[in-house]
């Protein structure tokens, strides 16, 4: 095998990798998109999805949160589980993980370097386009789950559904959280329109897992034929879900049992309802009920920048909320769980593609304190500019200041806050990353 093919560090292999197209970093055109590129570096890789069963989950909120409490269920119950999600809050290894512990560097950039082997080769042959960033990340992690030969795998669908390139996996388990408005114009009928995208990760031979939806919606998810379609609110209920210290308990009740006091290691409302989505997920999976021991492994779940609280005194919030829906609920959380005597500001940077007026709004609608924001812009091709983001604030008649860039952002928010304070930092997982990184070398 050419060793000019391998990378000496996993710099130069995402130098590589960010040469090729990145629908994430462009927001470019979805139309005509086909799963051929995907499946023509899989059968190059020796189809490695088929080597393990697959929970695939799709849906406009929660994905990320879902597959870390599908995933703590099954290693619980004492698989090895490989998880695959994005985008990543800081590192790209975060989107690839076996038994809660990222890919490393060096094998990151191995697994680059094959694909560039194979990438050459679909180059000289007649596989039609080459892939996307995002098809080359999916299919090393693919592979990646195979040379550890992990039990199942848990993965998170991208932006799309049907034509999303982890739509190759080995699903035994499908699950659509939820239909949002994000990725779409709001035209008339747009939640069938996204419904019908999202519902192309069902499949015959597979269970269906869906969350609380409309009627309409779940008949265009039963055009999929799945093997069994369980739907929450008919077919396993969230009982109860109320605040906890450090998270939410939760009564969740399915055809096989009913899992009494479930403590959640998690914030806010909808959380609860991720939480039983993952248990049916799992429990359909294994055939099964779950022992209380299994169940357990929820109170130890954590999520990056999903309401991390990272300081206290002053209160300090990361959410990646990055659509009017995830701002509610982020929102929400902090009015339900916490309490703050003092005052409240929201750092906030957002995408090009969101309304920066409905984003805001719904912060308002949650109930939540809103003294001040400041407004930035992450280091990403798509991000809205500060100025635009302040604009839509000050029509709020709410105060706005404007920052050179998230960390920047963050030190103001930090500098105008005292003890009983809370500072929300949101409106993107890029905003969240890179506050994240600027909290931890401040304290290092």
């Amino acid at each position: 095998m050419d060793n000019q093919a391998f990378f000496p560090s996993l710099a130069e292999a995402q130098s590589w990798l960010d040469g090729h197209v990145n629908l994430e970093a462009t927001a470019g055109d979805t139309d005509g998109l086909s799963l051929a590129p995907m499946r023509g570096l899989l059968s190059a890789l020796g189809e490695p999805q088929a080597d393990y069963p697959a929970v695939h989950i799709s849906g406009t909120n929660g994905k990320g949160s879902v597959a870390a409490l599908t995933a703590a269920l099954a290693q619980a119950w004492g698989m090895t589980v490989g998880v695959y999600t994005s985008p990543h809050v800081e590192r790209i290894n975060e989107r690839m993980s076996v038994g809660g512990d990222p890919v490393s560097d060096a094998e990151l950039a191995e697994l680059l370097g094959h694909l560039r082997l194979v990438e050459d080769h679909l180059a000289t042959g007649h596989a039609g386009s080459l892939p996307s960033w995002f098809e080359l990340v999916t299919a090393a992690a693919l592979r990646w789950f195979a040379d550890v030969a992990v039990d199942l795998a848990v993965v998170e669908v991208g932006k799309l559904g049907r034509y999303d390139a982890t739509n190759v996996v080995n699903s035994r388990v499908g699950v659509i959280t939820n239909i949002g408005r994000d990725h779409t114009d709001g035209r008339l009928g747009w939640e069938a329109a996204v419904m019908g995208e999202k519902a192309g990760i069902l499949h015959s031979g597979a269970t269906a897992v869906l969350g609380p939806m409309d009627a309409e919606l779940v008949a265009i998810a039963a055009e999929e034929s799945p093997e069994e379609l369980l739907v929450a609110g008919q077919h396993f209920e969230l009982v109860e879900n109320r605040p906890a210290m450090g998270g939410r308990q939760i009564t969740v009740r399915t055809s096989r049992d009913c899992y009494d006091d479930v403590y959640v290691s998690l914030f806010g409302a909808h959380q609860g309802h991720n939480a039983a989505l993952a248990i049916a997920a799992f429990e359909a999976l294994v055939g099964q009920q779950l022992d209380e021991s299994v169940l357990d492994a929820l109170g130890d779940v954590a999520v990056p920048a999903r309401f991390e609280v990272v300081a206290r005194q002053p209160l300090v919030v990361i959410d990646g909320a990055h659509n009017p829906d995830g701002l509610a609920a982020a929102a929400a959380t902090l009015a339900d769980q916490f309490t703050v005597l003092g005052t409240v500001t929201w750092v906030v940077g957002m995408m090009r593609d969101k309304d920066p007026d409905a984003m805001l709004a719904a912060i308002g609608a949650s109930g939540a304190r809103c003294d001040l924001v400041v407004c930035c812009a992450p280091d990403w091709p798509r991000a809205l500019p500060a100025a635009e983001v302040a604009e839509a604030v000050r029509r709020r008649g709410i105060d706005a200041e404007v920052a050179d860039d998230v960390a920047e952002a963050v030190e103001r928010a930090l500098v105008l806050s005292a003890d009983e304070d809370a500072v929300v930092v949101t409106g993107s997982l890029y905003t969240a990353g890179a506050a994240r990184l600027h909290l931890t070398s401040r304290d290092q």
